[in-house]
Order: structure tokens, then C-alpha cells, then sequence
């Protein structure tokens, strides 16, 4: 059975998909870009500003989703530009610290309104621990 998250501490789905989908212990959240859910508007700025409204937009998700960063076992991330993968390495790499997720960076054509990045992730909960 699948679970379907929801927050508006998120952009809402500028298509027909949700922000994530439970199934399981897995949570797969939809590719996040640098909307910042207050004004529903792209924030202003370059692959630093982007990139870290992109990776508070997907803790709001996770968050939503009873997970956090630590949970994050894989992510997918989508850059305009693969001459701004410094930058963004860098803002990413602030959120993964101990035990980064796996992951795969790709440069595409073009991604939804112009942004500059996109990342989409999923993230596994941790097993309930029970006491009898």
C-alpha cells in the first residue's frame, strides 16, 4: 500500500505527481527545485542560492514524511550546468556530512522553469523499535 505525503512547507507539484510517495519503509520524493514554497516563486540568486532552497524544500518533505537527512540512502541530482557542480557539491555536501547518501549527478538540456538544479531523493525509515 502507498502513502502519499503532502506539506506546504514545500512547493506544491507544478505537474500530475506528488511531493513524495510512502511505500513501505521507502519514501520517494519527487525532484525538488529551488521554488520557495512561501512566494511559489524560483528564488533569486545562482547555484548556491538554488541549490540550498532545493535541499531545505526536500528536508520539509522528508520532515513531512517522518524521515530526515539521515534516512536519504540515495539521491539523483540534475544540474543546468555541470560547470556549477562545485558550488553545489558544496551546499549538498552541508546536509550529508556523516554517512552521505549514494548518488548520481547528470548536466541535462534544460529543467522546469529555468532553474538551475533539481533533486530528487529517497529515503528509507528507520526500523520501529518495540519494548513488550
Amino acid at each position: 500500500m502507498k502513502k502519499i505525503t503532502q506539506t506546504d512547507r514545500a512547493p506544491q507539484a507544478i505537474g500530475p505527481y506528488s511531493q513524495a510517495v510512502e511505500a513501505g519503509n521507502t519514501v520517494y520524493l519527487s525532484g525538488q527545485i529551488p521554488i520557495d514554497p512561501a512566494t511559489g516563486q524560483v528564488v533569486e540568486g545562482g547555484i548556491a542560492e538554488q541549490a540550498e532552497q532545493v535541499m531545505k524544500n526536500i528536508g520539509a518533505v522528508l520532515e513531512e514524511a517522518g524521515c530526515s537527512y539521515a534516512d536519504v540512502v540515495k539521491s539523483t541530482c540534475l544540474l543546468a550546468d555541470m560547470a556549477d557542480f562545485p558550488a553545489f557539491n558544496e551546499i549538498y555536501g552541508r546536509y550529508y556530512e556523516l554517512e552521505p547518501p549514494a548518488r548520481a549527478t547528470f548536466a541535462v538540456q534544460a529543467l522546469p522553469l529555468g532553474v538551475l538544479v533539481e533533486v530528487d531523493t529517497i529515503a528509507v525509515k528507520a526500523e520501529q523499535e518495540y519494548s513488550y
